[in-house]
């Protein structure tokens, strides 16, 4: 059953979000911060059975110089046109194995996977810690980590680890010349968003499903996880709600998409109630570059899966050509 707004409805609605004053030079000192700190990406040949590919073990740094992990696919028939994918993952997984994410090297294309800071504990493992975290009083999970101020809050470190996985991706030899696409589902569409935004020069993105759009409206539609740690947050934790949600405004990837200029593919599965189709159009409809969408009608958050894929493969062909 429909989870949200009719898709007519949806596809006008263009809400009102919260926005800092301070929105962009926040962002800029951050980026600024990051890409002063020493050193650079490391890329270390991985033993793995892969045959189409060489895979790289990556290392690079992120949010004040935190080591993030990831790997990088370098296939042996490469697309051409050509571009660089860095991909970015859904909430509650990492990096896991080579195995788990071959489809845009079979595709031709050099592919980077950032690894998620903390997480991993859900599905696919990591192996990158959070050092960053202050162990400030939280409920389980990562939405509400730091939430007290944007300075140290989990995404502000995650979105800075985002844009220097584009800069790391950038630094290996495979990707010299080459353009640079994101992407990513749910946390990862949320990510890939804001990648495009604030990493710079950015050929394309696109989200699936992306997640922290429009949070303030999540939270009214859906009790599902994660927004649902918001809810329990604030009925805990009564007096601090109006700080939750200018926190948020920071991170709330429609801000994002209002400054990102990439052409974009989005998706959207009409029945989810994890990223309810509001919230995805919300940031759809405020992107400022060239856009499209694929509506999923009896989809919930798997989105199209193996069909959206193709239809990213032919998006990003017709960028390329």
């Amino acid at each position: 059953m429909l989870a949200d707004l009719p898709l007519d409805e949806l596809r006008r609605y263009v809400p009102d979000v919260a926005e800092p004053a301070d929105f962009d030079e926040f962002w800029a000192g951050q980026l600024d911060a990051a890409r002063a700190q020493p050193g650079g990406p490391v890329f270390t040949r991985a033993d793995t059975a892969v045959r189409h590919a060489d895979v790289f073990d990556v290392t690079f740094p992120g949010y004040g110089g935190d080591p993030i992990k990831g790997w990088f696919f370098v296939p042996h028939q490469a697309a051409a046109p050509g571009a660089v994918v860095v991909e970015y993952i859904g909430y509650g997984g990492g990096r896991g194995d080579p195995f788990d994410w071959l489809a845009w090297s079979c595709a031709g294309y050099p592919h980077l996977v950032m690894d998620t800071r903390g997480q991993g504990g859900r599905w696919n493992g990591a192996d990158t810690p959070d050092p960053g975290d202050n162990g400030a009083p939280a409920t389980p999970g990562f939405l509400t980590r730091g939430i007290a101020d944007p300075r140290t809050y989990y995404y502000t470190r995650l979105f800075v680890d985002a844009a220097r996985a584009v800069d790391a991706a950038r630094a290996h030899p495979a990707a010299r010349g080459l353009p640079v696409v994101t992407t990513g589902g749910s946390q990862g569409g949320g990510l890939a968003i804001a990648a495009a935004h604030l990493a710079g020069d950015v050929r394309a993105t696109m989200p699936e499903v992306p997640f922290l759009a429009h949070p303030r409206r999540a939270v009214e539609v859906t009790d599902s996880h994660p927004y649902v740690e918001l809810t329990e947050y604030c009925a805990v934790h009564r007096d601090r709600v109006a700080q939750v949600f200018a926190t948020m405004s920071y991170v709330d990837v429609v801000n994002h998409a209002k400054r990102a200029r990439s052409p974009a593919l989005f998706s959207v599965g009409l029945t989810d109630q994890i990223t309810p189709p509001s919230t995805v159009f919300a940031a759809y409809n405020h992107y400022a570059g060239d856009k499209d969408i694929a509506v999923y009608e009896f989809n919930g958050h798997e989105g199209g899966e193996t069909r959206h894929l193709l239809a990213k493969l032919a998006f990003l062909a017709g960028q390329l050509s």
